[in-house]
């Protein structure tokens, strides 16, 4: 059976006990405790809090079903960085304390559960090719499990999420393996299965009896465009995916596709330059020349499309944010900021194309019942989470909708 929740990631413009409150008003039996730099940070609050708030998950007869140590704590602008795979110790270190801290916030609520994820390769992982950054992930893991205390029910959780090093949840189960601890389990998030997995349905049926706990949001197809520096062994499958290629040395980019071949540069292509980039588009079946693109003309603005832009961007790995953040007004004109769009779908940047935006249950095109009935036809049972961090705005709208969606489906009382 699947228990529906609520993260408070989606409410954060709540006092977070009102957000208990909203959430158990809407009928959901759980809610999850979201770590937040305004709402409910980990180091502001103290035992007196979490009492309170103890209090008020009983009065609401509402369970915490999981404590989610937020991918955005540290630096906003940045998600999920430092990571738990981190180069610098430093680094690793801060995301491990993160981590701790949701286990003793599990601890004083009472919650089993507390999930993470694994984190991106970045440019400093590329640099460092020696350094094995599943190693280093598998170690901070081992550091976080001891902080659980031997005769307490806590369970740490790996959530696989597009472009991370765990990306699919085969990778998550692999790491599982690895780590080898049976305080060590799978968190499923519905929306990154329909964006990683081939056959969704399948692998969540496979995955089930490993899993504990779900995020539940909804998704659609959109346009799939993978960021990629330069370099001789490039290979393009634009069945699959456009490609936007980076050229370090003057900070330009190419856009391999098939109706719209373009060059974004400060300064027209030099011949060596126009010479590379036809043979770029001929390397990737593409007719025609690149049109010329003069990058200071792009826009820069803040717009409506700002907040699909940043989570497409942060989900690129191996190249610097400096070099993503260069990538950012090409994305806005393409999507149409300042004039017509020339890409009308959203940006994605997965395995299937799918994009890696949260939409309420029921408006996306993700096969909810089927997704629910593999899963719990092959084990799983708990709690499942909406997960809508986009829709804080109207998130009275999103709590209600979602319920009223997926209550019928999850068995819930309507």
């Amino acid at each position: 059976m699947i228990q529906l929740s609520y993260s408070t990631f989606g409410l954060t413009d709540l006092d977070f006990l009102d957000a208990i409150d909203a959430v158990a008003a809407a009928g959901y039996a759980g809610v999850e405790i979201g770590f937040h730099r305004r709402q409910f940070n980990p180091f502001q609050i103290d035992d007196d809090y979490l009492a309170a708030v103890r209090e008020r998950l009983q009065a609401n007869g509402i369970a915490p079903a999981c404590v989610a140590t937020a991918s955005h704590f540290f630096t906003p602008s940045r998600p999920h960085e430092p990571s738990l795979m981190t180069l610098d110790l430093a680094g690793r270190k801060r995301r491990i304390d993160l981590v701790k801290r949701g286990i003793r916030v599990a601890r004083r609520l009472g919650s089993p559960l507390v999930t993470f994820g694994s984190g991106f390769i970045r440019d400093d992982h590329v640099r460092n090719p020696a350094v094995d950054p599943g190693e280093l992930l598998a170690d901070s893991i081992h550091e976080c499990l001891r902080e659980i205390r031997d005769d307490e029910d806590i369970t740490l959780l790996i959530e696989p999420e597009p472009g991370m090093y765990i990306e699919t949840m085969a990778q998550g189960l692999a790491l599982i393996d690895a780590v080898g601890s049976p305080r060590f389990r799978l968190h499923i998030d519905l929306c990154h299965a329909y964006c990683s997995e081939r056959d969704y349905v399948a692998a969540l049926g496979e995955a089930a009896p490993h899993a504990r706990y779900l995020h539940i949001s909804d998704a659609r197809a959109g346009y799939n465009l993978k960021i990629v520096e330069d370099a001789d062994e490039l290979a393009f499958d634009l069945g699959f995916a456009s490609t936007l290629v980076y050229f370090p040395d003057t900070a330009d980019y190419l856009l391999v596709d098939r109706n719209h071949p373009l060059y974004f540069c400060d300064q027209a292509p030099s011949d060596r330059r126009r010479q590379r980039i036809d043979a770029l588009l001929a390397r990737a079946g593409v007719r025609g020349e690149a049109r010329t693109i003069d990058y200071a003309s792009l826009p820069v603005a803040a717009s409506s499309l700002d907040d699909e832009i940043f989570t497409y961007l942060i989900s690129v790995p191996g190249l610097s944010f400096d070099v993503l953040e260069r990538a950012w007004p090409i994305l806005a004109w393409l999507r149409g900021a300042n004039g017509p769009a020339l890409v009308e779908a959203m940006v994605a940047n997965t395995l299937t194309g799918i994009v890696h935006f949260h939409e309420i249950p029921g408006e996306g095109t993700l096969d909810l019942g089927a997704s629910f009935k593999a899963l719990t036809d092959h084990g799983f049972h708990g709690y499942g989470s909406v997960e809508l961090y986009h829709h804080i705005a109207s998130w009275q709208q999103a709590l209600d909708d979602s319920y009223r969606h997926l209550a019928p489906l999850a068995g819930a009382r309507p």
